[in-house]
Parts: structure tokens; sequence; C-alpha cells
């Protein structure tokens, strides 16, 4: 490479060095940063940000290419002869893939070439890379994929995995779909699942996919209480979350149900007082005591109510009429 040549376009090859993006450049992937470039036209100079890359070039020399930065990626016009579908747009908003493999046409030879579609989280680039190229591993964090697991990734589809080997995560359980920019597979966690999978996956509620022991305690009728909610915003908030048998789905309450439930239930002891005091009714232990109940009493207190408990019904005796 021309170094000297690349630097009136504000390519530095210290510097790329010292941030440990050369050796990418060097095995063919764009840079991980952009860094600001421009271009001298003589009576028109353009200024960018932009990710950088190399190319072959047609006679065999490495080929400078600038990536700038976009707005927004550009999903209303076809791409290599492709469409974007309503649904095509909001995969590729969200998660940054497009989660399907569509035939693409070559410009200059008509071919049709299989190939997934991803958005470039950087310059909001529109992406490909062909199917036939894509290598899935047989492992992931720990995780032995299946034969049709692999085919979903080669078909661009999400896959979920649980009991990842995060060594600096508690979360163990994501998503995973190939990324054509990256040209890997890459992980998704929370609202960044896509929108199929997470219709599909009953442990997915709120953002959020409930680990294998939440999901566990939830379809055991347990409350589960989450504290790492986001709304829309990305703002945090907290919840309880039970499971709606007749239903299958989730019900959600700011405040905890089963203390609702408890507080609402009158004791046992003041249950008894209200029936015997109030409303004149009787249980086995006080059906023959006449005087009233004292609080938290249940049972006769002393000999006498013993005794009239197990006598009959009597009338009350009476007093006379003093002169």
């Amino acid at each position: 490479m021309d170094w000297n040549y690349l630097a009136q376009f504000g390519i530095n090859k210290e510097r790329l060095e010292k941030d440990g993006q050369l050796d990418l450049l060097l095995k063919g992937y764009k840079t991980n940063k952009v860094y600001p470039t421009s271009v001298n036209f003589g009576e028109v100079i353009m200024r960018s940000d932009a990710r950088l890359g190399f190319q072959d070039g047609e006679d065999g020399k490495p080929v400078l290419m600038m990536y700038g930065v976009r707005h927004e990626p550009n999903l209303k016009i076809p791409f290599f002869g492709h469409e974007f579908t309503k649904e095509d747009r909001e995969n590729l908003l969200k998660t940054g893939n497009m989660g399907h493999v569509v035939e693409l046409t070559n410009r200059k030879t008509g071919e049709k070439i299989p190939s997934v579609i991803s958005i470039d989280h950087l310059t909001n680039e529109v992406i490909a890379f062909r199917q036939d190229r894509i290598k899935v591993p047989d492992e992931i964090k720990g995780i032995k994929l299946t034969e049709d697991q692999k085919r979903d990734l080669k078909d661009g589809k999400a896959i979920y995995l649980e009991g990842l080997d995060f060594k600096n995560s508690m979360n163990k359980n994501a998503h995973v779909q190939f990324n054509a920019d990256k040209k890997y597979t890459e992980f998704l966690f929370g609202d960044k699942a896509p929108k199929q999978a997470q219709e599909n996956d009953p442990k997915y509620y709120r953002g959020k996919t409930f680990s294998d022991e939440q999901y566990k305690q939830l379809t055991e009728g347990k409350t589960l209480y989450v504290s790492d909610f986001k709304d829309g915003q990305g703002n945090p908030y907290k919840g309880y979350v039970t499971l709606n048998k007749e239903t299958g789905g989730y019900n959600f309450d700011f405040k905890n149900p089963n203390a609702l439930k408890n507080k609402a239930q009158p004791a046992e002891a003041h249950k008894t007082q209200v029936a015997v005091n109030s409303n004149g009714k009787t249980n086995e232990a006080t059906k023959h005591v006449n005087e009233p109940l004292k609080p938290e009493q249940q049972t006769p207190k002393n000999k006498t109510q013993q005794q009239r408990q197990n006598e009959p019904n009597r009338p009350a005796k009476s007093r006379g009429v003093r002169r």
C-alpha cells in the first residue's frame, strides 16, 4: 500500500495500527470504527466520517473503500433487484438482519445470487453476503449446534440458544443470527431479538427473555418479580409477572398480586368475631355461649362457658318485677 498517497485522504497508518484496526484491514474486514476522511477534487472538497476497507482492484492491487455514514438506511428503493417488504424493513431496523435469503441480481452478469442482507450499524449502509459463503460453526459458546440449527443460520434465520458460556455475563441465553456486514454469527439480546422469534418464544415477554429457572417458576404458578424491564424509551421499570393458565399469556402488575390477595382476606379469628357478635351466627365452639367473644377469642374461656356449651338451649330466667 502507498500510505503516503492515502495520507492525502486522511488515512494514517500509525493511527490505524494504534487503534488495532490495521490487522482487520489486511485480513479483508472493515474497520470497527469510523474515521474522518476528505477528498479534494480541486474546486470541490468532500469530507465525511467513514469506515475503511480494502477490495481487490481490476489490476489485482487493493483499492481503498470509504464507507460514508448515512443518516438512515435507504430501504425504499430496490437493492440489486430486491424490493424490501414491510416485514423486511421492520427486521432490518430492529435487529440489523433481514432474517431470510433472497436472490440478488448481479448488475454486470445478470446472475441471480442467493444472499442474506444486514445493515452496517456504524454507517447505515445496506450490506449483502452470499449464502454459499456463509460459514456456520459446529459449536457456539459451549453449545453444539444441531443440523437444523445450522441450516436455519445459513438461511439467515435466528435461533435461540440456552446455557451459553459467557465468561463476563450472568445472561446465559440469547438469539443468534448471521450478520452479512460482520460476516459471522452475532448475539441478539432482549428487544433486539427478531420479532417472529419473540412471538414464537413462550419465554419472551415485554422485551425480556426469561431464564429456564424463571420460566419454570411461572409454569408452577409462582409470581416472578422482574427488576429490569425497559419501556419504549429504554427507561427501566419493575413489576410482577404471573402466568395466565387459561390464555397461556402473562399478567403484569406493578404491585405484588399475592400481597394484595392476602391483605384482602380477613383473619380467621376476625371472621369468627364478626359472625358471632355482629351477625348472630354460631360455630361449633361457641354455639351455646351467650357472652360475646372478646378479640382473638374463638373457644370458651372457662368451665362455666364450657358447661353452657354442653347444655341444651333454655329460655332466659325472668328477674320478675321489683315493687
